[in-house]
């Protein structure tokens, strides 16, 4: 199986870090390819930086996918930029980390808080998890304040942030898991995790983990 990860932001740093969360938790024999633009925003933070990534993300997809090579395609970005036209275009399965964070929430809990980085990020966030129905099972979406860039600064700072606000988001909330809201937030799920005491999920992790299985019901529906 080979999974297709693209960021849609510039920056190949970020690239870097969702390819090794995705990896650690894809099955051996998943392969993992993940690509970004060259031009673009170098992050997404907004309805506007989204609206600016798309002309490359579309062109990334298209020139990535034109040989057939992979068996599903993840759009790792929170915001699911430009998933649904994306889906819409493509005869594999291609998911957002926002969707599926959101889905494995609702899995596991009952209300789900969403914990993402600046403020100008959240209507949009909203906005998707209304589209999508899921309205009634999202206590809130909270802005942490740390920028997309920041996530990448020295060590805890940021993660000591997130991890504040996802503190309050228990207290305050109503909630039994914290979805982390951006690609770049990867890496702390397992901390949080396991300092929290409850599920903290993490879009690039989910969203493997549906596509594995969603590749796997399309070939048995094949055969059968």
């Amino acid at each position: 199986m080979h999974i297709l990860i693209i960021n849609p932001n510039s920056t190949a740093s970020m690239t870097r870090s969702i390819a090794e969360a995705a990896r650690a938790v894809a099955s051996s024999d998943t392969n993992v390819t993940a690509v970004n633009p060259e031009q673009g925003p170098a992050s997404i933070q907004g309805p506007e930086d989204g609206a600016a990534a798309l002309p490359g993300l579309f062109e990334i997809f298209d020139r990535e996918t034109r040989e057939g090579r992979y068996d599903a395609i993840i759009i790792a970005c929170f915001d699911d930029t430009g998933l649904l036209e994306l889906k819409n275009r493509s005869s594999v399965p291609v998911l957002g980390i926002g969707e599926a964070a959101f889905h494995a929430a609702m899995l596991l809990s009952g209300k789900f808080s969403v914990v993402t980085t600046l403020a100008v990020s959240v209507p949009v966030i909203e906005e998707n998890i209304a589209a999508y129905g899921f309205s009634r099972r999202c206590a809130k979406v909270r802005a942490s304040g740390v920028p997309v860039l920041h996530l990448d600064g020295p060590e805890g700072q940021a993660e000591g942030t997130i991890r504040a606000e996802a503190k309050r988001a228990l207290a305050q909330d109503g909630c039994d898991v914290i979805v982390l809201g951006c690609a770049g937030m990867a890496d702390l799920a397992a901390s949080m995790s396991r300092d929290l005491k409850l599920p903290v999920v993490d879009g690039v992790a989910a969203a493997v983990g549906f596509s594995e299985n969603l590749v796997r019901m399309r070939r048995v529906k094949a055969i059968a």
